[in-house]
């Protein structure tokens, strides 16, 4: 039996590593002729993120994982790195392909020397879509390349038509633009819900990002036909796109980040609290990795979750001191920001922390609602767990999730569809008030069409389902194509 091994390129951010990482497990589980190969390039910004990948290599021995040595020398952040994430982050991709192809040719290399019957055949490269730019180390290896998306189907569909819109109207969208009619997507898309990267600076870049979908041989996306039928169904009536593996959820049920000794604390502090809970009755509120809010804004969050009489988790974090980098921090004084008195009159009903151990909230049963940001993983482990949203989308394509969710999927509860972080405005606390008492409502048509779907979630990637079946899919076309058997004559070219 030939083994393979698979070169993956995640991006270095928690939504995309996590998921990459989960399903490079999934695939050396199923099949025993493939081994990965993670390359994993370093964030721009530190992060708990190289423990959390070292920690699931160190746990298989068919994971193997490389650092990337960053580009030298380093530059300085430019100017608009803040202003333009998306097109800062692409750009700091990109300074990796030198590096990234050095490893690449010397795996492949030591393929075609070793003489032994044990020896890998490099099969291809898996990259995160934001590493789309790796397709030409792929192309100059005469190697195939598969796109992972660690997002949805909807999002993919916007990418592979967004080359073709900019052929029609070749600058940034504004508000005011006419509805986009994007195919695999049910609904005309306002513009005010595109993601953010498309109207901060980025535009640019991330056409360019988008342009290089189709030159992939295949299409890994987390997500799986139940959930997005018709965005599914529209690639395969599509010729010139690549075929599209839907192979989700891919969500790392156990929460195996690492974690310091405050955050374990804190995280069976937060555990304990649930325990004492009711069932089903706390409204969780987390934002993801870079949601924050500023002092008048959670001031609101307050005085609704207060009058809205309701048990809640809110796991608070405030935007970072000027100069010092984007991730934001957790508060370090409750009493300055929150309505005076708030802490006294909501003890025991409330509990505020910084970090919180989603998953774990979300599986825990006395969790009722989730108020949440709407990025890809969050959805997928909030319908995973039968946990309802209400959608509060804070940057990049977390609005076009949430627009999709509620008026698509029927999936979410509106708040918020257009809501930017940044962007100066506040949701009142009456709003937010009506938004957690709807979404707590345990007879809600909302609450009912998730917990069906939740059964969907768990069918979908056992045998017989159609995740495991895409994902079986994927490995005939990886172990059955030849185009990884490069000759050192063409390397040396």
């Amino acid at each position: 039996m030939e083994k393979v091994r698979l070169v993956f390129i995640p991006a270095p951010g928690s939504g995309h590593l996590v998921s990459t990482l989960q399903f490079a497990k999934r695939l050396i589980d199923r099949e025993e002729r493939i081994s990965i190969t993670i390359l994993a390039i370093q964030s721009a910004s530190p992060t708990t993120l190289s423990s959390y990948a070292k920690s699931v290599a160190a746990s298989e021995p068919k994971i193997q994982l490389i650092d990337v040595p960053k580009p030298q020398p380093e530059h300085p952040p430019a100017q608009d790195s803040f202003k333009s994430p998306a097109k800062s982050f692409s750009l700091y991709i990109e300074s990796h392909l030198p590096n990234v192809k050095k490893i690449v040719t010397s795996l492949v290399s030591s393929s075609h020397a070793s003489k032994s019957s044990d020896s890998i055949r490099v099969a291809g490269l898996v990259v995160d879509f934001f590493c789309v730019s790796m397709v030409d180390v792929a192309k100059e290896l005469h190697l195939p390349t598969y796109l992972f998306m660690t997002s949805n189907a909807g999002y993919l569909a916007l990418m592979l038509h967004l080359p073709i819109q900019h052929k029609h109207n070749e600058v940034e969208p504004k508000d005011s633009d006419p509805e986009w009619l994007i195919p695999g997507i049910v609904h005309p898309v306002p513009p005010r819900v595109l993601p953010v990267a498309l109207t901060d600076g980025s535009y640019s870049a991330y056409v360019k990002v988008a342009s290089r979908f189709r030159e992939t041989r295949g299409i890994i996306a987390n997500t799986f036909v139940e959930l997005e039928t018709y965005a599914i169904n529209s690639f395969f009536h599509d010729r010139q796109t690549p075929p599209v593996y839907p192979v989700g959820p891919v969500i790392d049920l156990e929460d195996c980040q690492a974690h310091s000794n405050l955050e374990q604390a804190q995280r069976d502090k937060i555990i304990r609290w649930l325990d004492d809970q009711p069932q089903s009755s706390v409204v969780f509120l987390c934002f993801g990795s870079m949601g924050s809010f500023g002092a008048e804004q959670v001031k609101e969050i307050a005085v609704g979750l207060e009058h809205s009489g309701l048990r809640f988790l809110w796991a608070l974090r405030m935007p970072p001191p000027k100069g010092k980098g984007m991730m934001p921090i957790d508060c370090p004084n409750l009493e300055e920001v929150l309505p005076d008195g708030f802490l006294e009159r909501t003890h025991g009903k409330g509990l505020i922390c910084g970090w919180a151990p989603q998953v774990e909230v979300l599986t825990h049963s006395s969790t009722g609602g989730f108020v949440s940001h709407c990025g890809w993983n969050s959805i997928l482990e909030s319908l995973w767990h039968g946990v309802p949203i209400v959608t509060w989308p804070m940057y990049a394509e977390q609005q076009l999730n949430a627009f999709r969710m509620v008026k698509e999927l029927g999936l979410a509860l509106e708040m918020r569809l257009d809501y930017k972080k940044g962007g100066g405005e506040v949701v009142r606390a009456d709003e937010i008030e009506r938004a957690v008492v709807a979404i707590m409502d345990k007879e809600s048509e909302v609450r009912k069409k998730v917990k069906e779907m939740g059964e969907m979630t768990r069918k979908a990637v056992k045998d017989g389902g159609s995740s495991f079946a895409s994902v079986g899919r994927f490995i005939e076309d990886v172990i059955g194509n030849n185009c990884g058997s490069n000759s050192l004559e063409q390397l040396s070219k």
